[in-house]
C-alpha cells in the first residue's frame, strides 16, 4: 500500500519491439519511469548488460524463452511507410516487416508454456482507407488500397495468440505528432520558412495523435485487461488537411499560402503520395475513451504548442 493507503500499481516486465523507434524510445522511457522492467526486442546483437531479447523477423528467429520472463509484449516494430517511393519492392518489404515480423511474435508466444498476458500489437488508421468526411470507430468496416489490406493482414496475424487465449490489443496508430521525428519534423522546415500550404484539396481528414498521448495510451492498455482487439489511437478532435496547415502555420506565426497541388503530389510520389497526402479518414477514439483515459492534448493547437514549445494563444 502507498502513504496514502491506495492500492500501488503492478509493476510489469514489458517487452518491447521497435524500441529505438519515434514511439518505442518514448515508451520505453515512460515505462520504465513508472517502475516497470523494460525489455528491448533487438535485431542486433543483445547487449547482456541491457537487458536485451534477440530477434530476427527476417529469419524467424527469435530468443522464445526470453519471451517467457515478460507480462506483456508491446510490439512497434515495422519499415516505415514514408521512407520513399512505393515500387514494388518497397511495398513487398513494408508487408513483409508488419506481417511477417508479427505473425513470428505471435506463433511463438502461442507455443510458450507461460507466456505474456498481453500483446499490444501496432497497427494503423490505414486500415480505413480513404473515407472523405465519414465519422469512423472500430466497427467501421476496412477500406480499399494497399495500406488497408497491409492493416488486415497485419492484424490477422496477431491471431494465434489470441487463440491461444493471450489478450490482444491491435493499436490502430492515427498521424503522431512529436517535433523529435516523423511527419511532423519534417513539416517545420519549409513552415518556418513561410512555404507551407494546403496539400491537394486540403479537405482530406488527418486523425492525429500527440506522441505524449500515445506513449500513455499504451501503458494505459497494457493495464486496463479488459479491453482487446482493435483500439484506435487517434485524437478525439480529427481536422482537414486545411484546418491542420493554417493551425501549424499558427503556432510557427508563419504564413502557409503556397498550396501542393494534387498533380505534383501524383508526379512525385505516386502511389504513396495519393494514400498519404491525399486521402484521408476522420477517426474517433470510441473505445479508448470509454475505458476513461483522458487525453493530455485533445486538440490540435495544444499539441502542436507543446510539441514546438511555444505558448498557446
Amino acid at each position: 500500500m502507498s502513504e496514502d493507503g491506495l492500492a500501488k500499481p503492478a509493476l510489469l516486465r514489458i517487452a518491447v519491439t521497435g524500441s529505438s523507434g519515434l514511439v518505442g524510445t518514448r515508451l520505453a522511457a515512460f515505462l520504465t519511469a513508472r517502475g516497470h522492467h523494460v525489455r528491448r526486442v533487438v535485431r542486433r546483437p543483445p547487449d547482456p548488460d541491457a537487458d536485451e531479447i534477440s530477434w530476427d523477423p527476417t529469419t524467424g528467429r527469435i530468443d522464445a524463452a526470453a519471451l517467457q520472463e515478460t507480462d506483456c509484449l508491446v510490439h512497434l516494430a515495422g519499415d516505415n511507410v514514408a521512407a520513399g517511393r512505393w515500387t514494388q519492392a518497397r511495398k513487398d518489404a513494408i508487408r513483409t516487416s508488419r506481417v511477417a515480423g508479427t505473425r513470428l511474435l505471435s506463433e511463438t508466444l502461442a507455443k510458450l508454456a507461460n507466456a505474456p498476458r498481453t500483446l499490444i500489437a501496432a497497427s494503423a488508421i490505414g486500415y480505413y482507407g480513404d473515407r472523405g468526411d465519414e465519422t469512423l470507430t472500430e466497427g467501421s468496416p476496412p477500406g480499399t488500397g494497399f495500406l488497408a489490406d497491409v492493416c488486415r493482414q497485419w492484424e490477422a496475424a496477431t491471431e494465434p495468440a489470441k487463440q491461444a487465449g493471450i489478450r490482444v490489443v491491435n493499436l490502430r496508430i492515427g498521424l503522431v505528432l512529436s517535433a523529435a521525428g516523423g511527419a511532423l519534423a519534417k513539416m517545420l522546415t519549409p513552415f518556418k520558412l513561410g512555404l507551407g500550404g494546403v496539400v491537394g484539396s486540403g479537405r482530406q481528414y488527418l486523425s492525429w495523435i500527440a506522441l505524449d498521448d500515445l506513449v500513455a495510451a499504451v501503458h494505459h492498455l497494457i493495464v486496463t485487461e479488459d479491453v482487446s482487439g482493435p483500439v484506435n489511437a487517434v485524437s478525439p478532435n480529427p481536422v482537414t488537411n486545411r484546418e491542420f496547415t493554417k493551425t501549424l502555420g499558427r503556432v510557427l506565426r508563419r504564413p502557409t499560402i503556397l498550396p501542393l497541388p494534387t498533380s505534383i503530389i501524383r508526379l512525385l510520389f505516386g502511389e504513396m503520395g495519393r494514400a498519404l497526402l491525399l486521402a484521408g479518414a476522420r477517426v474517433r477514439p470510441t473505445k479508448l475513451q470509454a475505458t476513461g483515459f483522458e487525453f493530455s492534448h485533445p486538440r490540435l493547437d495544444g499539441a502542436l504548442c507543446h510539441e514546438l514549445g511555444k505558448t498557446q494563444t
